[in-house]
């Protein structure tokens, strides 16, 4: 009995490190947290967002859906994307992902 009391008596007793410790290993995982998986997300949505603002008429882009097209016309927050000769596609700017320099451009008839 007098050991039950004794573990129950120390177990309620606040250990002034164990706060410390917990707080650094909360503190350590928070920081790994930002600089693998926050950081460079932001990163990377900073260079998109340059890259749809640096958007010019004649560019070759892919869309998030995959169409590949020649941009004929730029707006504020639309692309309209030239998909093949008289065939135009309005989309939006956020879906345009990348550029596409392995379009063949084919001859005009």
């Amino acid at each position: 009995m007098i050991n039950l009391a004794f573990i129950l008596q120390t177990a309620t007793k606040p250990n002034p490190q164990g706060g410390m410790t917990q707080l650094i290993f909360f503190a350590a995982i928070i920081l790994i947290f930002y600089f693998f998986m926050i950081r460079p997300q932001m990163k990377k949505q900073k260079e998109m967002k340059t890259y749809r603002e640096g958007l010019k008429k004649g560019d070759k882009v892919v869309t998030a859906g995959g169409i590949y097209g020649r941009i004929a016309e730029v707006t504020d927050k639309t692309v309209m994307l030239e998909i093949d000769q008289n065939v135009k596609v309005k989309v939006d700017k956020g879906s345009v992902v990348r550029t596409a320099d392995d379009i063949v451009d084919q001859p005009k008839p």
